[in-house]
C-alpha cells in the first residue's frame, strides 16, 4: 500500500538529482506525505521534526540492531559486536560506557591545541595561493589527523586508513551500497596497529580498549576481544574523518552562499559556536538514518507493520518550520535549542563535542587566514553516498 498515495511527491535516497537538492522535496513530504512510503525500495520514511524525534526516541519500536542504513537493514545481516550505532540495549549500554570514557569534555577540551596546530599546517601554506580546497585542503586532513592521534594511528599511515574507511561508504551514483556480512566493520586494517599496542601500551583509544575491564550484558567481567577492538577502531575512524569532513565542506559552501553572515562572522568569532550549530542543522552531513520496525506502530493514523524499514529523515526534520520558523533560510543569529544532527536519545553521537570543537577551530582558522572566498562551482563535486550529504570536493577562489 502507498500511504502517501493521496500525492504524487517522490523521494528516492539513491536518485542524484534529488540528493543535490533534497530540500523542496523534504517540504513536500512534510507537508503532503507525513509518513511516506516506496514503492520501488520497500521503506518508510517521516520527515516532520516530532515524528523523527518521536522515534529517535523509542528504540523498541525503531531498533538500531538491524543496522542504520536501509541498505544493511534490507540486506538482514547480523551486526557483530561493537558496531555500537548498530546495537541494541542491554549490548549497546555496555559498549557505549566503554567508549564514552574516551570522549569526556575534559579529553576533547584537550585537543583544541593539537587541531589547531592541525589546521594550521594544512591552511598556512595556502596563504597567497589566491584557492585552496576546503574538502583536500582541510577536511580530509585535520580530522584525519585528529581521529588519528585519538586512536594511535601513525601519522605516515592515516592517509591510508581515511581512504580505506571512506571507500567503504562510496557507492555507485544512483545505487544503494553493497553490503556483504564480511565487510561490516571488520575492522582488519587495524590488526597491526592493536597488536603493536598490545605490547607497547600509550596514551591512546587503543590502549584504553586493550586495558579495559568491564561488566558486560551477561555480567562477566572481562576484557574486550580482539575482535571486538578491532570493530570499535574502524567505527570510530570512520566517523570521526567522513562526518567532519562534511561539516567543514558544509561551512564552506553555505557561508560563501551568504557572504554578509560570513563578514559577520570575520568581526566577531564569538559568533562561530552559534554558527556551527546552524551549520548542523542547516546541511547535516547524515540527512537520514534508518531503523528496523520491531513491531507494529502507529503513524499518521495508519500501521507501519512489524518488519519494515524506516528512514527518519534528519535533514528535513531540522528544516521543520513547526520547530524552527522559516527552517530553509540560513541564520548563525537563530538560537537553536536542539536539533536532531547527532541523533537523539540513547544513540546520541559520543563523538558530537569532538565535532563541535573541530569545526569551531576550522572555521576560526580558516577565516583568521581567508576573510573572503567564491565556491569554485566548475570544480565543485558532491559525494557519491547513500549514507552521508557533502562535497568530495570544493575548489574556492581567495582575495
Amino acid at each position: 500500500m502507498n500511504v502517501s498515495s493521496t500525492s504524487d511527491v517522490y523521494y528516492d535516497p539513491y536518485n542524484v538529482e534529488i540528493n543535490a537538492d533534497p530540500y523542496p522535496v523534504f517540504r513536500r513530504l512534510r507537508e503532503e506525505a507525513p509518513l511516506y512510503y516506496n514503492a520501488q525500495h520497500d521503506f518508510y520514511a517521516v520527515s516532520r521534526f516530532d515524528d523523527v524525534e518521536r522515534a529517535l526516541l523509542d528504540p523498541k519500536t525503531y531498533i538500531s540492531g538491524r543496522g542504520g542504513i536501509l541498505e544493511l537493514i534490507k540486506a538482514n545481516i547480523k551486526m557483530p559486536p561493537g558496531v555500537l550505532i548498530f546495537e541494541d540495549p542491554p549490548v549497546h549500554t555496555v559498549h557505549r560506557s566503554l567508549l564514552s570514557r574516551v570522549f569526556t569534555p575534559r579529553k576533547v577540551a584537550a585537543l583544541e591545541p593539537k587541531i589547531r596546530e592541525f589546521c594550521a599546517r594544512s591552511l598556512d601554506p595556502l596563504i597567497g595561493a589566491g584557492r585552496f580546497d576546503f574538502i583536500a585542503d582541510l577536511g580530509a586532513q585535520m580530522p584525519m589527523r585528529t581521529i588519528g592521534m585519538l586512536i594511535g594511528i601513525p601519522e605516515q599511515d592515516q592517509e591510508a586508513v581515511r581512504d580505506s574507511v571512506d571507500a567503504n561508504l562510496r557507492t555507485k551514483a544512483g545505487k544503494p551500497m553493497k553490503v556483504s556480512q564480511g565487510e561490516i566493520a571488520s575492522g582488519a586494517m587495524f590488526a597491526d596497529y592493536i597488536d603493536w599496542r598490545a605490547e607497547h601500551p600509550s596514551d591512546d583509544l587503543m590502549t584504553e580498549l586493550i586495558q579495559a575491564e568491564f561488566e558486560d550484558e551477561n555480567g562477566k567481567v572481562r576484557r574486550l576481544t580482539r575482535e571486538e577492538i578491532l570493530t570499535y577502531v574502524n567505527v570510530i575512524a570512520g566517523a570521526g574523518n567522513e562526518t567532519t569532513g562534511r561539516l567543514i565542506g558544509w561551512a564552506g559552501k553555505v557561508l560563501a552562499d551568504h557572504p554578509d553572515q560570513r563578514r559577520q562572522l570575520v568581526e566577531d568569532r564569538s559568533l562561530i559556536p552559534d554558527a556551527i550549530e546552524e551549520l548542523l542543522r542547516y546541511e547535516p552531513p547524515a540527512p537520514h538514518v534508518g531503523r528496523y520496525v520491531a513491531r507494529d506502530v502507529e503513524v499518521h493514523g495508519r500501521t507501519v507493520p512489524e518488519g519494515n524499514a524506516m528512514l527518519l529523515l534528519v535533514g528535513s526534520a531540522n528544516r521543520d518550520d513547526r520547530r524552527y520558523p522559516d527552517g530553509d533560510r540560513f541564520d548563525i543569529h537563530r538560537r537553536i535549542d536542539q536539533h536532531l544532527t547527532f541523533s537523539h536519545g540513547i544513540h546520541f553521537c559520543l563523538g558530537a563535542a569532538l565535532a563541535r570543537l573541530e569545526g569551531r577551530v576550522a572555521l576560526d582558522e580558516v577565516l583568521k587566514r581567508f576573510p573572503e572566498w567564491e565556491v569554485d562551482l566548475a570544480g565543485a563535486k558532491l559525494a557519491s553516498t547513500s549514507t552521508v550529504r557533502g562535497w568530495e570536493t570544493l575548489p574556492v577562489f581567495t582575495s
